[in-house]
């Protein structure tokens, strides 16, 4: 595959997130951030939250979704910044732009389809918002629309309080959404030539997962099966977290096969009951079922009945945490770093799929329009243009 170019007005996480994996394709990056007009600090807020790593505009959670790109800063309330972004189309061949902007700042900072698309028209424009761009005043937030979308009414125990996901998963929903419709429509360019204009919204990505609940809902579901359900699985009984002697285990019953062959083990034989064979019997005595494995498993180590699992051939697993996951053998040689400027290696997340010839190391991220002016000249400025532009406030001084 030909390395692309994709200019992005990005920030947060899911558009980065996006972009991201371009950027580990070997794809060019160049994020565009705002202009700092001295009302605090410039460019994307995520830059500065998280713990110091190199400097001040690049901190701990700011690093993972931007290794392996280039950063410039423009003022697009500005003419000339616009018909810099214009220029910067053109002049560096883009094949894609994208943007997580309100959609009502589109047409005023110049950064709509038919904008951009009228400076080169088989360009691929992608945009990430809340509600998509029928809502153009609605700012899309993770945690918020995790909300919305019932993600928060179905984590959680059903005695607790809702509960938020712990992984951003609408950012990294839509950023996904973005990955896959901008290779959609690189396909479809490919047999006609011409652009394509894309719009995620995170509220209709996120309900795009909500493919085991809310189809319940015309099958006149009981209400416990579309709410918060703790560690259980709705459906497949027992599926949940049960103790252990040092602590939990996890262990996922997905078929009365399983059922019958962790029930024909002598220490889970006294389990067996007539209604239990079929996973519907086991959902009618779920309450009593969950209680008896749990009584069970309490007088086990975690060894003893991972053994006893293992030999059943039945799905679980340890509850890891973090670091623990890190060093998986599985997913041990498979982690991306990138290295800071003074020589740390820094390990992050493994992509999503291993491609054959892609570099797992990536270039540290960027300072703040680092790469503002090298990639105007690239695009045909001048040195004269160049300062131009900055005595106008359209760059960095």
């Amino acid at each position: 595959m030909r390395r692309r170019t994709v200019l992005s007005m990005e920030q947060a996480l899911s558009l980065p997130y996006a972009t991201l994996r371009f950027a580990q394709l070997g794809w060019r990056v160049i994020r565009i951030e705002a202009l700092g007009a001295g009302k605090g600090l410039p460019g994307d807020p995520n830059r500065y939250i998280g713990k110091r790593v190199v400097d001040d505009d690049r901190r701990s959670y700011y690093i993972a979704p931007n290794v392996g790109k280039e950063a410039i800063a423009l003022n697009l309330k500005s003419d000339s910044g616009r018909e810099a972004l214009k220029r910067l189309v053109r002049g560096l061949n883009a094949d894609i732009f994208c943007c997580n902007t309100i959609p009502e700042r589109y047409q005023p900072l110049g950064i709509d389809y038919a904008t951009l698309s009228s400076v080169k028209p088989d360009l691929i424009w992608a945009g990430i918002s809340a509600l998509g761009p029928e809502y153009p005043e609605v700012p899309g937030y993770d945690p918020v629309v995790q909300a919305m979308a019932g993600y928060v009414e179905l984590t959680g125990d059903p005695n607790g309080t809702p509960v938020l996901c712990g992984v951003p998963v609408i950012d990294l929903k839509a950023g996904d959404e973005v990955y896959a419709n901008v290779m959609l429509a690189l396909a479809e360019r490919a047999e006609t030539g011409r652009g394509r204009e894309i719009h995620v919204s995170m509220l209709q990505a996120a309900a795009s997962w909500l493919i085991t609940t809310l189809p319940l809902i015309d099958f006149d579901c009981e209400p416990w099966e579309i709410t918060r359900a703790g560690n259980e699985h709705r459906k497949f009984v027992p599926t949940n977290v049960y103790p252990v002697r040092e602590g939990f285990l996890y262990m996922a019953i997905g078929s009365d096969v399983q059922w019958r062959r962790l029930t024909e083990r002598a220490k889970f034989a006294s389990l067996r009951t007539e209604e239990r064979v079929t996973n519907e019997g086991r959902i009618r005595d779920r309450v009593r079922l969950q209680k008896d494995i749990a009584a069970l498993t309490a007088t086990m180590s975690a060894e003893e009945l991972m053994a006893e699992l293992r030999a059943a051939s039945v799905p679980h697993a340890r509850i890891n945490g973090v670091a623990a996951v890190r060093e998986l053998e599985a997913l041990r040689s498979r982690l991306t770093v990138t290295t800071t400027p003074e020589g740390k290696r820094v390990r992050m997340q493994p992509m999503a799929v291993d491609l054959p010839g892609v570099a797992r190391e990536l270039r540290f991220p960027p300072k703040y329009g680092e790469h503002t002016r090298p990639v105007l000249r690239e695009a045909g400025f001048s040195d004269a243009e160049c300062r131009a532009l900055a005595e106008a406030g359209a760059i960095p001084g």
